[in-house]
């Protein structure tokens, strides 16, 4: 979410400077960020298979952040870590505290022991923040992979690179089918193991592998000329995650499975070559970390103290998902406006 950002060409520099915006990344993240407040505007828990199959089409959205974080790497040529760390840190530390206020107003028994708190922040134990330390987590292991390509002839430095993330997808994939089975074995809590999950660093790292493949490539007409079959494997894919997740078979996880993978990793490169170029999106898009930091402080405020769940499931999404939007949205174009650059950019805007 938070990945440097290139200049508009197609072919791989591995020296290359970020210079200007990408649109069509930008409107792709723009997407993702209103799947994000779609999901969590869902009244919990999904009790019918038709929130479960609306929220299946909304889960690729984590995986779109981190296919895009791979492609611009890729096309950057490379991870400026500490400055990553600190884009990425600023911002969720500021969320954290408000989250923490927020919380322990409505919960006086809430503990503030120092391990606690300091727990809370590391393991993102406050509203729906967990995705930081993904993204912070994939971008180690990207910046390892490229340590590992080495330096040197481009051309053989490429293909050592490409078969470290093939390496990664490969692993990512297994752990993701295993480990749930693995904590089962020692009897963990199913809330222990769903944080796990959810967690899951090698298997998130597929997505962001994925885009660091394509990214390498000198051109993407290779999967422009393929739309139509990517549109219609990705509705397919989409179809067997759904059914898994509203029949329950087999590994019906949100997350962290291989039909999960299947779906997100084709509707990631469906929206890649599609090159969608909206100046509203691209807007959200770019903006789209603080969205995705502010926009949950919406949704609890309404959880909490609103009645619109006596409207019933479908009304209450529509209301929560539109106010959510119009409020996040707006803030971020008041603090873009009023807001010196420093202090956006401390907030993630």
């Amino acid at each position: 979410m938070t990945a440097s950002v290139i200049a508009e060409r197609t072919t791989w520099q591995p020296d290359a400077r970020a210079v200007t915006r990408d649109a069509s990344i930008d409107t792709m993240r723009g997407i993702a960020i209103l799947m994000v407040i779609a999901i969590h505007s869902l009244q919990q828990p999904l009790g019918t298979p038709w929130g479960i199959a609306v929220d299946a089409v909304l889960r690729p959205c984590v995986p779109i952040f981190l296919f895009a974080s791979g492609f611009l790497t890729a096309r950057s040529g490379r991870v400026a870590l500490a400055k990553r760390f600190q884009t990425a840190l600023i911002p969720y530390t500021i969320a954290f505290i408000a989250a923490y206020i927020y919380m322990a107003a409505h919960n006086p028994a809430m503990d503030h022991r120092i391990t606690t708190t300091a727990a809370r922040y590391v393991l993102a134990y406050v509203f729906v923040y967990y995705y930081v330390f993904v993204y912070l987590g994939c971008t180690v292991m990207l910046w390892l992979a490229l340590r590992l390509a080495g330096t040197g002839d481009s051309q053989r430095r490429s293909e050592r690179l490409a078969v470290i993330l093939l390496l990664a997808i490969i692993v990512g994939l297994i752990v993701g089918s295993y480990i749930d089975p693995l904590l089962d074995r020692f009897r963990a809590s199913p809330s222990f193991v769903q944080e796990v999950r959810l967690r899951d660093l090698p298997f998130w790292f597929c997505f962001v592998a994925l885009g660091m493949l394509v990214g390498t490539r000198h051109s993407l007409s290779w999967l422009e000329n393929s739309r139509m079959l990517l549109a219609g494997a990705t509705l397919a894919l989409f179809a067997i995650y759904a059914a898994v997740r509203v029949m329950v078979i087999g590994d019906a996880a949100d997350y962290d499975s291989i039909a999960f993978f299947g779906y997100s990793a084709l509707l990631c490169l469906l929206l890649l070559t599609m090159q969608i170029r909206l100046p509203g999106l691209a807007s959200l898009g770019s903006g789209s970390y603080f969205l995705y930091l502010g926009h949950i402080f919406v949704v609890m405020a309404l959880r909490d103290h609103s009645s619109l769940r006596q409207f019933g499931p479908v009304i209450d999404f529509i209301a929560t998902y539109s106010i959510a939007v119009i409020v996040s949205v707006g803030a971020l174009t008041a603090l873009r406006t009023l807001a010196p650059p420093r202090v956006a950019r401390w907030l993630g805007a």
